[in-house]
């Protein structure tokens, strides 16, 4: 959870710099999500992520130099430094890609794990999206067949709050999204997203059913992203006071206080804060000193028809 906080930060830092360019959006106060959900998936599942990608990328095991070197537009990037912020990718780890287009990848998702049933694969899917993807056309066609053939899939729905700048009593009929689940004929489960632990086993839970062949579940987390939607977002539609509010429910700062409460050293956690920054550091150098995207492979990745068009 701190490489992913402290990867956030420097990313942040170096966009500001002008070393980043195109659109940035931080993970900051979802930590206990990603990380959770790496824990329960195995090495072949699938994962779909929004254009909020980093985070989980980096918690199923993507190196912080890859990611940041992504992000700086190098060739040594997990996608060749042709994606950014927003299309990571990472077959190796069944992490197939951030998505920009709003609700676009969950047909995406449902086509995996229909694969695998088809097949007969052991592999579950899990497709990340936020509250605002609930009210596009592609949620409700991914969903209804996910229902109907019981496809191995978990659906996770990030709500942390506001689609964009737009708070969710202003876009949806519903406060608890999770309601939704039964008009596709698969569990529904609803849960605050700031304890680590209780994320790990109520999505161990759902992975486990679709494992087992028990169909898809569609799971609501409650989180808060602590920076704005994006980098060119002064987030003016909340005000200090909610925002100081929430940070009191940030996800290391209540996993720090449980180790302790276990009898951890500070000193010990301290150190750990060190070494990531060490690590985070080290991939800024890497980013840096790479090279730049390289031409032939732009053009190598675009597909031409016979006639040249």
């Amino acid at each position: 959870m701190m490489v992913i906080r402290r990867f956030e930060e420097e990313a942040a830092r170096n966009y500001a710099k002008g070393k980043i360019g195109g659109f940035l959006h931080l993970y900051i106060g979802q930590e206990a999500i990603a990380v959770a959900a790496a824990e329960v998936l195995e090495e072949g599942d699938y994962i779909f992520q929004t254009y909020r990608d980093h985070g989980i990328a980096l918690a199923r095991g993507m190196s912080p130099n890859a990611a940041m070197a992504e992000l700086f537009g190098k060739d040594t990037g997990c996608s060749r430094g042709l994606g950014g912020s927003m299309h990571f990718f990472d077959v190796e780890r069944g992490f197939l890609g951030g998505w920009a287009i709003v609700g676009g990848h969950l047909a995406l998702a449902a086509g995996t794990a229909f694969k695998a049933k088809y097949s007969g694969e052991d592999r579950v899917t899990m497709c990340f999206f936020g509250e605002g993807s609930t009210n596009i056309g592609g949620f409700h066609e991914a969903m209804s067949l996910a229902g109907l053939w019981k496809l191995p899939v978990v659906f996770v729905c990030e709500n942390n709050q506001y689609a964009m700048g737009t708070p969710l009593e202003r876009t949806s009929p519903l406060k608890d999204l999770s309601i939704k689940a039964q008009g596709y004929g698969m569990l529904g489960d609803r849960l605050e997203g700031h304890d680590v632990e209780v994320v790990r086993e109520r999505l161990g839970a759902a992975v486990g059913r679709a494992r087992a062949g028990e169909g898809p579940t569609f799971v609501e987390i409650l989180t808060y992203r602590f920076r704005g939607h994006s980098m060119s977002d002064p987030a003016k539609y909340r005000t200090r006071t909610e925002l100081e509010q929430r940070k009191q429910q940030d996800p290391i700062a209540v996993v720090r206080g449980r180790l302790v409460d276990l009898g951890v050293e500070e000193n010990a956690l301290d150190d750990i804060d060190l070494e990531v920054d060490e690590e985070i550091d080290a991939a800024v150098r890497f980013a840096d000193e790479s090279a730049p995207a390289q031409e032939d492979v732009m053009m190598s990745t675009v597909l031409v028809a016979e006639d040249g068009s």
